[in-house]
């Protein structure tokens, strides 16, 4: 495939960003790339550039996505010693696709922006099998010249793109998604444990729900999972607590109340402390089978 003439730094290849760093060097991008455990042998094999560092690869590409776990490891890879603000030069663009705080992405997006760079926040959702598929979902916080330079990367790596506002929008969007998400999780376990315990196959109960007013793609993914018990991780548990306190610890600074997802909160909690943390979210079902002494499925045989 012929290269797009876009040299586009890619850093944190893990669940998330090893498919989504894939897409865009399937697409003809020239890529450079840099994670902090062993890069995969496919960037290589397919012509990526392995950088030694964040800063190695800011000074190497043009535009800088970043797709790392929490907030302090965007500030650490944008703003460490090897950083990426320390190979930037004026007119580059940094995109973080992490979730993480709003507040401190505004920060960030000063920082960078001080250096005569643009910022973009720009979270996903669609998990593992949404960054394989290209379709994720893209929720963008920042200024529309630096949204319009992205947009064709963000459209190889995702379908729904949405430019929601300024610098810390798209973070807020992200919180609010992961609210809905967690919040479905909890419905379809409470649901599903309730039929399985009354007597019914919670197999074909959700098969039922699926054609009626309940259908979600929580129910058809996440149900399955709970039916099959097939918990590897799309999403862990321990970075869905991770975005539901940054939804709290909003909450408390916005002075709202939000009692559903610090249930939800508290259920995976309940799962990390039994030691499933790295478990899918969908996961979260087993607290409330805890609780009910009771299994919505036996784990397979064999």
């Amino acid at each position: 495939m012929t290269k797009s003439g876009l040299n586009v730094g890619f850093i944190g290849l893990g669940i998330m960003g090893t498919p989504m760093a894939l897409n865009l060097l399937n697409a003809g991008h020239t890529l450079f790339v840099s994670t902090r455990s062993k890069v995969p042998e496919a960037f290589a094999e397919q012509g990526a550039t392995v950088c030694t560092s964040a800063m190695e690869v800011a000074k190497r590409a043009d535009i800088i996505i970043t797709m790392v776990p929490d907030t302090p490891h965007v500030e650490e890879v944008l703003f460490g010693e090897t950083g990426v603000a320390k190979g930037l030069s004026k007119g580059k663009l940094v995109v973080d696709m992490s979730s993480i705080s709003p507040m401190a992405t505004k920060q960030f997006a000063r920082q960078i922006n001080d250096l005569g760079c643009d910022y973009l926040d720009a979270p996903v959702s669609g998990g593992e099998v949404g960054a394989k598929a290209a379709s994720l979902t893209i929720m963008v916080g920042g200024p529309q010249a630096a949204f319009d330079r992205m947009k064709p990367l963000f459209e190889v790596m995702g379908k729904n793109i949405t430019l929601v506002g300024g610098n810390g929008d798209g973070q807020t969007t992200k919180v609010a998604n992961q609210i809905i998400v967690a919040l479905n999780i909890e419905a379809v376990s409470e649901a599903l444990l309730f039929a399985s315990k009354a007597g019914a196959d919670p197999a074909k109960v959700r098969e039922a729900l699926m054609g009626g007013f309940a259908a979600s793609r929580i129910l058809e993914v996440h149900g399955e999972r709970m039916v099959k018990r097939t918990f590897s991780p799309g999403f862990r548990i321990e970075l869905h607590q991770k975005d539901l306190n940054l939804a709290l610890q909003g909450a408390k600074e916005l002075g709202v109340s939000l009692p559903n997802t610090a249930s939800a909160a508290q259920l995976m909690q309940a799962c990390a402390a039994n030691g499933m943390a790295g478990l899918d979210h969908s996961a979260l079902c087993r607290s409330l089978e805890l609780m009910a002494n009771h299994v919505i499925a036996p784990d397979p045989v064999g």
